[in-house]
């Protein structure tokens, strides 16, 4: 239930930062950002507080820690794969034209009555 609370706490305190930025419309738009950050800060410290926010905390990190781990492709094999997707996207598309085409082709034949 402790959780909840903070949940709901955390929610508000975002809301109330976009409540003063559009509600003090007179003031500069430097405070007023300043508010929608507080808020945001505020409602980010109050859900660390939370069990779900604890458990956000750890996977993230552990995301992080996997997406260090992960063998990313070097720049050439990049360039190669990017080609050969480009030159799958061309030929699909000169196919898909063509049956396009066949198909525009004998609707108007049939429409026409054979002529």
């Amino acid at each position: 239930m402790a959780d909840r609370i903070k949940i709901i706490v955390a929610i508000a305190c975002v809301v109330l930062g976009l409540w003063g930025y559009y509600h003090f419309v007179q003031m500069s738009i430097g405070l007023r950002a300043l508010m929608i950050l507080g808020g945001i800060a505020a409602g980010a410290v109050v859900m660390w507080l939370s069990k779900p926010g604890k458990d956000f905390v750890v996977f993230a990190r552990e995301a992080w820690q996997e997406g260090g781990r992960v063998a990313w492709p070097s720049r050439q094999e990049t360039i190669r794969m990017t080609l050969i997707v480009f030159a799958f996207v061309v030929v699909m598309s000169l196919f898909l034209f063509f049956i396009d085409q066949i198909i525009a082709w004998l609707i108007k034949l049939m429409l026409s009555g054979g002529a």
